[in-house]
């Protein structure tokens, strides 16, 4: 066989791998070789993959994301007369959490006058706070962003 049959027919082996792995239709046999539209179905192939892959990262990502958050503790905060009752709730034990939320009061110039909290199977803190001489300067909103930034901070350091 000469050289040039052997190009011409490992072409055509190659050509008929590419028709087949991307699900080609083109019409092919050795005598009659559509290769530009082998081509364009291949074509067409990777980019409904490339597609497919990005969904599936997206979908990926959603869900690492959403069983995240699903896992952050909740958080409640209302207004009192002099200060806030804050509730921060999880299903699951927190270690180091109540740190970063008291850490969080302290920033936000919060004063603790009373607390219950539970560390053993969940994580569940009541506390009664007042604004350190500062009456309207912040709100029960401004209290919850707080808190959740805190959460979120302590969560980040937990995956890390």
């Amino acid at each position: 066989m000469s050289s040039r049959n052997k190009k011409k027919a490992a072409l055509y082996q190659k050509l008929e791998q590419l028709r087949s792995a991307s699900h080609s239709t083109s019409f092919f046999n050795l005598k009659k070789v559509n290769k530009a539209s082998i081509v364009v179905d291949a074509s067409r192939y990777i980019e409904e993959l490339k597609e497919r892959v990005e969904t599936l990262n997206q979908d990926v990502a959603t869900l690492q994301n959403s069983s995240r958050q699903d896992s952050l503790p909740a958080v409640k905060v209302e207004t009192l007369e002099k200060g806030f009752l804050i509730n921060v709730l999880s299903e699951k034990n927190c270690p180091g959490l109540l740190v970063s939320i008291l850490e969080a009061f302290e920033e936000l110039g919060l004063d603790v006058l009373d607390a219950r909290v539970s560390c053993s199977d969940n994580f569940r803190l009541e506390a009664i706070s007042e604004n350190e001489g500062q009456s309207d300067s912040i709100d029960a909103q401004v209290v919850k962003r707080g808190v959740l930034q805190a959460i979120r901070n302590w969560s980040d350091e937990q995956h890390d």
